[in-house]
């Protein structure tokens, strides 16, 4: 599955299903797709999704793991590029980020959907 975020105020945002779903409950959402955020709401969403992903940061770290499953790049059939390494959540947050912080500004709300 794939969400689409849209709001009047940023360019639509697509992502993976299970990386959206994840955001959005980092986000203090319930994680249902389709979904809405209120102009009004998304500030506090917005830092609620930062400390969400200090707090995943800080947990990854002390644990010593990338948190990645070993010999996913290995069955993803991208070859044998052993450089291939999934995605961080942390890293599929940015363009998400941008458009909350431009719908906010904007005064805009934020939609999201498959």
């Amino acid at each position: 599955m794939l969400v689409t975020f849209k709001t009047n105020a940023y360019a639509d945002i697509t992502m993976f299903g299970t990386a959206a779903v994840s955001l959005l409950k980092l986000m203090g959402q319930s994680g249902n797709v389709p979904g809405a955020i209120l102009a009004a709401d998304i500030p506090e969403a917005l830092q609620t999704l930062h400390e969400g992903l200090a707090k995943l940061e800080a947990e990854e770290g002390e644990s010593g793991s990338d948190g990645h499953g070993g010999g996913e790049s290995q069955a993803s059939g991208y070859g044998d590029d052993e450089d291939n390494v999934p995605v961080s959540l942390h890293t599929r947050a940015g363009p998400l980020i941008s458009l909350l912080e431009a719908a906010s500004a904007a005064g805009e709300n934020v939609l999201w959907d498959k």
